[in-house]
């Protein structure tokens, strides 16, 4: 594998791909691909109109700063498996996304208590070409990911 970052649609199926065959050459316990892209909250775009709109902006820095701090999306593929994190929202979605994908089947879904979340589990019988088109709608539709996502494989 030559490169390791890809943010278009087109571009991160074909690394998605590329990434799936190295794992599954190297023999690797499984790959993991990371999105990254910029999270600038609604609510903070562009300039205060006055400096009325930032009073109380200390109180709710900390609140702002855990949600910008928040772990991007990951996926890991290995065994014929996705793994992915979701909360109950991206979960809900995860679901309806999979009636597009029939090969693709829940497995196990775990909630430790002291996670905000699930960890999902999705058996993935299915070509990598198939696959990689499921992580693309994945980042999209689960995740609600901007269209110029960079996906990084940062595991082979």
């Amino acid at each position: 594998m030559s490169r390791f970052s890809a943010d278009t649609p087109k571009e991160r199926r074909k690394l998605v791909m590329d990434a799936i065959t190295a794992h599954r050459e190297r023999g690797s316990p499984f790959c993991t691909l990371l999105a990254e892209y910029d999270f600038e909250p609604a609510e903070m775009e562009g300039e205060p109109e006055s400096d009325d709109e930032w009073e109380g902006e200390d109180e709710r820095d900390s609140e702002d700063d855990a949600e910008v701090e928040e772990a991007p999306p990951w996926i890991q593929f290995g065994d014929q498996t996705l793994n992915l994190d979701c909360t109950d929202e991206e979960l809900d979605r995860l679901k309806n996304l999979l009636r597009e994908f029939p090969a693709f089947k829940i497995e196990q879904l775990e909630s430790p208590e002291e996670a905000e979340g699930t960890n999902v589990r999705i058996s993935a019988k299915a070509d990598v070409n198939r696959i990689a088109q499921f992580v693309e709608q994945s980042l999209q539709t689960v995740y609600e990911c901007p269209k110029s996502t960079t996906v990084w494989a940062v595991e082979v």
